[in-house]
């Protein structure tokens, strides 16, 4: 279960004003899991009380990471797809979308949208493009798809008249269910082109106890603090691809997506409880 970003973006102030290191942020957290160094004192107290609560979370973490290069890897190399909108991009670490889509073809162009102004700073000294290629960063948030759309720097990093792989990996569980996030997905999709694709991971309660489920649910009803992570059955999940043609195996755990060549033994599904999928647009 974990997060590379989510939140409200706003314009006022200098970027670095928005910093509230007393409060965790999901994308710091996420850096936590990974090992990162890019996080802070609230952000280490709350991974270590999810990791109490989900003990395999920093497993969940790296294997939702080796998903997302083994899709942008498959929708480079085997798909043709030179452009990607990355969002929620989180803390940069290894292999990021541009690394990996870029490593098969200089020429792809990518744009990260993120909230946390630690990201965006993160991302626009380390996530550099090849010269052939391109890379853009925005300070937006999922749940205004309009502007992320309408943003002169994604009109000019990206051609919407030719595909775009949509990446929204291990931030729609940011999303509750009064913000609909459905709709979300699907006017971003809507403003795509056919031949496009969606990627998506996302947490789920299937594989916890009972109780852990139960709480889980609790807490995303409730509300709760920024970064709360509203968990999702699998056929809940499914739905994010209503109307796409799924690529094979479909949407399955993170750890089993074709992830052939991948370190041995595996991790279980119970341990990872993250599904993932990818699919075309008609």
């Amino acid at each position: 279960m974990t997060s590379e970003a989510s939140g409200t973006a706003t314009e006022a102030g200098h970027p670095a004003d928005r910093i509230d290191t007393s409060v965790a942020h999901p994308a710091r957290r996420y850096n936590y899991w990974l090992g990162g160094k890019d996080n802070f004192q609230a952000d280490r107290e709350s991974g270590d009380a999810m990791a109490a609560a989900f003990p395999t979370i920093r497993t969940s973490a790296l294997e939702n990471r080796r998903f997302l290069r083994r899709a942008v890897r498959h929708l480079a190399a085997e798909a043709g797809i030179r452009q990607f909108l990355d969002i929620g991009t989180g803390i940069p670490t290894a292999d990021n979308t541009h690394e990996v889509a870029q490593s098969v073809d200089p020429r792809a162009r990518v744009v990260y949208v993120d909230n946390d102004p630690i990201v965006l700073a993160h991302a626009r000294a380390l996530l550099t493009s090849t010269a052939e290629g391109a890379t853009a960063y925005l300070d937006a948030d999922l749940r205004d798809p309009e502007r992320i759309l309408a943003h002169p720097d994604l009109r000019r990093t990206l051609d919407l008249t030719q595909p775009v792989a949509l990446m929204l990996v291990a931030v729609l569980h940011f999303v509750p269910d009064t913000d609909d996030p459905y709709a979300t997905v699907a006017r971003l999709l809507d403003a795509l082109p056919a031949g496009s694709h969606l990627v998506a991971s996302h947490a789920t309660h299937d594989h916890l106890p009972a109780h852990l489920a139960a709480e889980a649910k609790a807490a995303a009803r409730g509300g709760g603090p920024h970064g709360v992570i509203n968990l999702r059955a699998r056929d809940e999940i499914v739905r994010f691809f209503d109307g796409l043609d799924l690529v094979e195996p479909g949407v399955c755990s993170v750890a089993e997506w074709r992830a052939d060549g991948e370190p041995e033994p595996r991790p279980s599904v119970v341990d990872v409880s993250m599904y993932g999928g990818v699919a075309r647009k008609r």
